[in-house]
């Protein structure tokens, strides 16, 4: 597991406190380590981060049979009983996803993950590993 990173505290509150309902947010790597999170408990945003590995894995592959597509996945909303699932591309290796209660306003909560991402794009990559190194 990669151990938080201290600049990304004020990063997630930030988008906590401006959308209401928001019970988690984890930052992964594209092979489902967690490299940040909010809210919730360490074990179940490393669950979090495995099952979203999988989940932008198999976006991506349905992005590649869509005509005119680049095959890369930028979104994926998940609507459960009691709430909402987001997952979002946020750089080079590296995602964004949240978890929240069904108050939350879908397109609010899409704009707001997109902002953070621009702003802070260049912070949410996580470099590529061979053999548990990073390369």
């Amino acid at each position: 597991m990669i151990q938080q990173r201290g600049n990304f505290d004020w990063m997630l509150q930030d988008l906590a406190k401006g959308v209401p309902g928001i019970q988690m947010i984890v930052v992964l790597s594209a092979d489902g380590l967690r490299i940040a999170r909010h809210g919730g408990d360490p074990d179940t945003a490393d669950r979090v981060a495995a099952a979203c590995a999988g989940l932008q894995s198999l976006a991506g592959a349905v992005a590649s049979e869509i005509p005119g597509s680049d095959g890369k996945m930028k979104m994926v909303l998940i609507e459960i009983h009691g709430g909402y699932f987001y997952l979002m591309a946020a750089g080079p290796n590296a995602y964004l996803a949240v978890l929240s209660d069904i108050i939350t306003e879908p397109g609010h909560m899409s704009a707001r993950m997109s902002d953070l991402v621009v702003r802070i794009g260049a912070h949410l990559t996580s470099p590529p590993r061979r053999n548990g190194q990073t390369v």
